[in-house]
């Protein structure tokens, strides 16, 4: 009786959590190959119209697949670029990790270097952002051995996450308790901030400060991952091994397989933010979903 029971109780999670997944896209569909040129594609990041823009790292490029599903190159020699974000003016703000600094795009591309340095020495290597409402910045910082730069070792005494207020050259650590922060992604509330360990393989939750700060850190799942992004129901994408998805409260409710050694980044893009774009080892794919991105 107890077993009956038991696998009764299974199902019936089993078919919740499918539902679930059901109801973010049609799970017969499966991600859409786009192209298939490039050497390491990430940092995808959309603007207010809904183009994407994202990087092939090793080739120091940024390319924007515009709403009409055209691909373009918007950035030769752009400062080997990882993760970026679109501030309210329209700038896309790059981690430009060729010399460990952070950039700011204009729409015309011009270049300004927002952070070239932390009291003197270099970051490891600014990986991901998150703009908040006030214009201030949220960055990952881990440590990732580059073929291009000549020292073999960090100059500071960890790997953390930043904030940089709007305005100031120097990043404040806010966080030093990750093993290896990645993936970093704010509410649109601005009331709270994910940060993935991909070190630990560990997502965590934080409150964010009216000044900035981060307090009341939470597990709030036990999946690290490389990017992530949030759709309009709170549910949180990560990126890694294909794409997991996790519900506002921190259950796993779907996971969409992607044929790739590695996701390293995704956003909501299109002219509705309900085309999930997929930045995949050396591709980009796509998928249409029933809900839309907050980013």
């Amino acid at each position: 009786m107890y077993r009956i029971l038991a696998v009764i109780l299974l199902m019936a999670c089993i078919c919740r959590v499918f539902g679930q997944q059901a109801a973010l896209y049609d799970t017969l569909s499966k991600p859409q190959l786009i192209s298939k040129q490039f050497a390491f594609t990430e940092g995808a990041s959309v603007d207010k119209k809904g183009n994407v823009f994202f990087t092939d790292q090793p080739n120091n490029k940024i390319w924007e697949y515009s709403t009409e599903g055209k691909l373009s190159v918007f950035l030769d020699s752009a400062g080997r670029s990882n993760g970026m974000y679109f501030d309210k003016k329209g700038n896309l703000v790059t981690c430009a990790d060729e010399h460990d600094q952070l950039w700011s795009i204009s729409p015309d591309k011009k270049v300004t270097v927002l952070v070239t340095d932390l009291g003197g020495h270099l970051m490891n290597g600014p990986n991901d952002i998150w703009i908040d409402h006030r214009g201030g910045i949220y960055m990952t910082d881990p440590y990732y051995q580059r073929d291009y730069w000549t020292r073999t070792k960090s100059d500071l005494d960890g790997q953390k996450v930043y904030y940089l207020p709007k305005g100031k050259n120097q990043p404040i650590a806010v966080d030093a308790s990750l093993k290896q922060p990645n993936g970093i992604v704010g509410t649109p509330d601005g009331k709270y901030l994910y940060v993935a360990d991909i070190g630990d393989n560990k997502m965590y939750k934080f409150a964010i400060g009216k000044d900035g700060t981060l307090s009341n850190r939470i597990l709030f799942a036990p999946k690290g991952g490389d990017g992530i992004t949030l759709d309009e129901r709170g549910n949180l994408y990560i990126s890694g091994d294909g794409v997991a998805i996790y519900d506002p409260q921190g259950k796993n409710i779907g996971h969409i397989p992607v044929p790739e050694p590695w996701t390293a980044n995704l956003c909501f893009g299109g002219v509705n933010k309900d085309i999930l774009f997929i930045t995949a080892s050396k591709a980009i794919y796509t998928l249409k979903m029933n809900v839309r991105g907050v980013e």
